[in-house]
């Protein structure tokens, strides 16, 4: 160790089975008194929302519910829900559910506590001050937004995605319950746990990991690699989930601190044009790119493999870190989903395009172990269809 590192998250995570019934207590805690509460169109439908409205009335809390996040949040729906919060004369922003629904809670927390808008803190450090006090509750094990500094949004009008990043997004508590997991179906169950592997794998091969993010991400591949097929296919075995969250958790924390690398710049592209989930997209990218990064992170890639159960002790380096592609394919499949680009209704006649978009998403491509140019990109494109 030759380097100064710094480690960051949310300021306090809560873990384990039955921790909602916390949410009240933690809402005093950090001194609110009016939550806004914001869960995507979908979960609302559930009995979840009533559980936790029923749940915060009995505390004596007056709250207010917004639910118009349909799919990957719009950049206007931050501006809407932060107006609603507002009117509300609400004090603590609270998100529950998937990436989408945290990350528009986020978002919301900040415009509504600085009376700004959300096109101006697109980019880094552009939100002045840290706004409403933040809890996020997940209710999948995918994208680790309960304890990063970003929200990320669709521009319908430019057909791409971009992205708040700051310090004053971080939460101020992560509420992880593994029981909120149960009733995701197999197929989210799947896309949004393959999406935290890559998290974790990313933020291990990235330039910028330290001992720190290297151990905590490492760890996160190992619980994932160790539980997901079991959480797909056998939804109600809560140890898995567990073992899923707990790796959702570890690989959000590796992504706040040593950031993505070329898979999220690729799959943005995907994402902003075409509509595909955040999720679906990075599966489908994750084995091309990590076999174009061969080269530049072979003692990594391998460590990749022995932590997702390969037995790699007599192979050379770069047979071990091939071990890992290979390992990343078979949990694909063995998790049932579709993982070509062509399948998505992609044409090859846009790649040209795609790669030009994806090369604007510079900092991750900075934090790629191999230099990629739009060349590499197209070629990348066309191995992943």
């Amino acid at each position: 160790m030759n380097e100064i590192f710094t480690f960051t998250g949310a300021k306090k995570i809560v873990f384990g089975r039955g921790a909602i019934e916390g949410l009240a207590g933690a809402i005093g805690e950090l001194r609110g008194s009016k939550p806004f509460v914001v869960m995507d169109a979908n979960l609302a439908a559930t009995g979840l929302a009533d559980q936790v409205r029923e749940h915060l009335v009995r505390e004596g809390l007056k709250t207010v519910f917004f639910n118009e996040i349909n799919g990957e949040p719009l950049l206007e729906t931050a501006d809407k829900g932060a107006k609603a919060a507002r009117k509300a004369k609400a004090d603590i922003v609270v998100g529950i559910g998937g990436g989408s629904a945290m990350d528009a809670a986020k978002a919301m927390a900040v415009i509504a506590g600085n009376n700004g808008r959300a096109v101006d803190y697109l980019g880094l450090n552009r939100i002045p001050g840290p706004g409403l006090p933040k809890i996020m509750i997940p209710t999948t094990a995918g994208t680790g937004s309960e304890v990063t500094f970003t929200s990320v949004f669709i521009r319908k009008n430019l057909k791409k995605k971009e992205g708040m990043n700051s310090p004053f997004l971080y939460p101020e508590m992560a509420i992880l319950d593994p029981l909120l997991t149960l009733s995701l179906p197999p197929e989210f169950t799947a896309t949004t746990g393959i999406d935290a592997l890559c998290h974790a794998i990313e933020s291990f091969t990235s330039v910028q990991a330290s001992p720190m993010s290297e151990l905590i991400s490492l760890e996160a591949i190992r619980l994932i690699a160790g539980n997901i097929r079991t959480s797909v296919h056998n939804g109600s075995d809560i140890d898995a989930r567990e073992g899923m969250l707990l790796g959702s958790l570890y690989a959000g924390l590796g992504l706040a601190n040593a950031g993505v690398t070329a898979v999220h710049s690729l799959s943005y592209p995907l994402g902003g044009r075409y509509g595909i989930s955040h999720g679906l997209a990075n599966t489908v990218l994750l084995p091309a790119v990590m076999r174009f990064n061969l080269p530049g992170a072979l003692e990594k890639l391998a460590a990749i493999a022995e932590a997702m159960g390969e037995m790699v002790d007599d192979l050379s380096p770069r047979d071990a870190a091939l071990c890992a592609v290979d390992a990343v394919e078979d949990l694909i499949f063995d998790c049932g989903v579709d993982s070509g680009m062509e399948m998505l209704g992609i044409e090859e006649d846009d790649f040209q395009e795609l790669a030009a978009m994806a090369m604007t998403v510079a900092r991750p491509l900075a934090n790629n172990p191999r230099n990629i140019s739009l060349e590499d990109a197209v070629e990348i494109y066309h191995e992943a269809f």
